[in-house]
Order: structure tokens, then sequence, then C-alpha cells
């Protein structure tokens, strides 16, 4: 599966509309950001299941502001709309496939219910 290039247009669609969903924040000028490309398109091709974005916050500023993206490459990871993963920084292959298969074994019943117990806490105060 291609990866896809996120916009302002097609990125909230994106993520509501697809239960895993992985995005590469990165910019052209950035050298590890372009170094990870192949090993981020090769796990792409490996996982078609598995929807692979990539934001360029040279471009994209309010997407990278709004996720607060401080430093490049971030990967970000969300499953059923949750942000399940969030960090800077890029990983060899084995590692985002070590990645993949945890983020794959989330019980995300037990993810929506611990969300929604925080959220009750949180009105209540």
């Amino acid at each position: 599966m291609a990866v896809l290039e996120l916009n302002e247009e097609n990125f909230e669609s994106t993520v509501l509309d697809n239960d895993f969903v992985i995005v590469d924040f990165w910019a052209p000028w950035c050298g590890p950001c372009r170094a990870f490309a192949p090993t981020f398109e090769a796990a792409a091709e490996k996982h078609p299941d598995i929807v692979f974005a990539k934001v360029n916050t040279e471009v994209e500023q309010g997407i990278a502001a709004s996720f607060q993206i401080r430093s490049i490459p971030t990967l970000m990871i969300f499953r059923e709309k949750v942000i399940i993963y969030s960090e800077a920084g890029s990983l060899p292959a084995s590692g985002l496939d070590d990645l993949i298969a945890k983020v794959r074994e989330l019980d995300m019943a037990a993810v929506h219910q611990e969300i929604a117990e925080e959220q009750a806490k949180a009105d209540k105060t």
C-alpha cells in the first residue's frame, strides 16, 4: 500500500475512518527523516491492513503545531481514533516491526474503558 500524504483536508478523516494509522511527521531538510523513509515505506508494503501516512511539517505547520511536534522525525500511532504512541526519533526496521506487533496486540476495549474512566474522574473534579 502506498504511503499517504496528509494535509489539513484529509488528516482528520484518515484518522477517523481507519482503525490503525501510523503517521510519520517529517521535513525534506531533515537527514534522519530521509534516512527513515525507506524503512517506513517498506513497513507500509509489509502491513497493507494499516494506513501509513506522512505529514510534511514544513508545509502542514498547523497539524504539526496541534500535535506539539517539536522534533522530527516523530512517529505517531492511532488505533481506533486513540493516540497509542508518539515518539520522536527514527526506528530501525526491526524496532518498527516490534512496535507494530505490540500495538496490534493491544486490547482496545480495555484502552477505551480506561479512557472513559479517566474522563469520568476528570468530569467529577
